[in-house]
């Protein structure tokens, strides 16, 4: 039985900037989705295709915290560098993705890679945030560096395109991004009269984002940049391309527990909210320039 479709939402008319380097549109929770309709999923940035030009003063967005949830950074066009209050650092370059579990606190600054400033480009991004369950709020800090080449992929038939898993399973493929609660988030590029069957657990909170061209998604038109959520009912997504294009599909397991979230803190009360605050205002997520 195919996952019926519930909305079909149009990206938002202007996009909102993110420091001066990521200029996004905002689907979740910005187009009515509660964070818990859609949980484990927090938030969803698309930085549609944007050709930035050549900067000697590199763009991003300066230092900030997080605590209590997963980042997780979807290169597909530009680089992009980062670093944070333990000392690591790295590069996401096209096909890469950065998961980052902030779990009890850091500090963090995201901003375009040195080269790619000066030469300036195209720029084309997803970043999604993922909730922590309440047990796994406290964990340390650490990231999962995922290379393109890293991917758990699969060739569709008769030269339909591929699917990247990033986290869960497709099939008997899985991806290698460690979760916390179960998520399957697949990168899907379709050439131009492919197809996709993707199989989805009736439970899951599921939806997708078509980043590039047009598809049909259980026989029904979706446009490009449009944010499709689906009905917890059914198990089956059907995909069919009408030209190129690149969707990024997100499944999640509901962690069904309170949310109580304050910009870039999320736990389960107002008391622990107030509680990371005076960490960060302490200064107990570290120190970064």
């Amino acid at each position: 039985m195919k996952k019926a479709i519930e909305r079909i939402i149009k990206r938002p008319a202007q996009p909102g900037m993110v420091g001066d380097g990521f200029r996004v549109y905002n689907f979740i929770p910005g187009a009515n989705i509660s964070q818990r309709r859609i949980s484990p999923f927090l938030m969803l940035d698309f930085a549609a295709e944007f050709n930035f030009k050549p900067s000697e003063t590199v763009r991003g967005v300066g230092v900030h915290p997080h605590k209590g949830f997963e980042t997780v950074t979807i290169a597909y066009k530009g680089s992009v560098a980062h670093n944070d209050s333990a000392g690591n650092s790295g590069i996401i370059n096209p096909g890469d993705v950065q998961w980052m579990t902030a779990g009890s606190g850091i500090l963090h600054k995201e901003y375009h890679e040195k080269e790619f400033s000066k030469k300036g480009g195209l720029f084309e991004m997803v970043q999604l945030w993922v909730n922590l369950p309440k047990k796994d709020k406290s964990t340390t800090p650490h990231y999962q560096s995922i290379t393109a080449e890293q991917m758990g992929k699969i060739a569709l038939p008769e030269n339909g395109g591929v699917i990247n898993v990033i986290a869960g399973s497709y099939n008997d493929t899985t991806g290698p991004a460690a979760t916390y609660s179960p998520v399957n988030l697949f990168d899907i590029k379709l050439n131009k009269g492919g197809a996709a069957t993707i199989p989805v657990a009736a439970t899951h909170n599921t939806a997708l984002l078509l980043i590039n061209g047009n598809v049909t998604v259980n026989g029904q038109k979706v446009d490009e940049h449009s944010f499709v959520l689906f009905k917890n009912e059914g198990e089956e997504i059907q995909l069919d391309a009408t030209e190129d294009a690149v969707v990024l599909l997100m499944s999640g397991e509901p962690i069904n527990e309170p949310i109580a979230s304050y910009g870039p803190f999320v736990m389960n009360t107002q008391a622990e909210i107030y509680e990371a605050i005076e960490e960060f205002q302490e200064g107990k997520f570290g120190v970064l320039e």
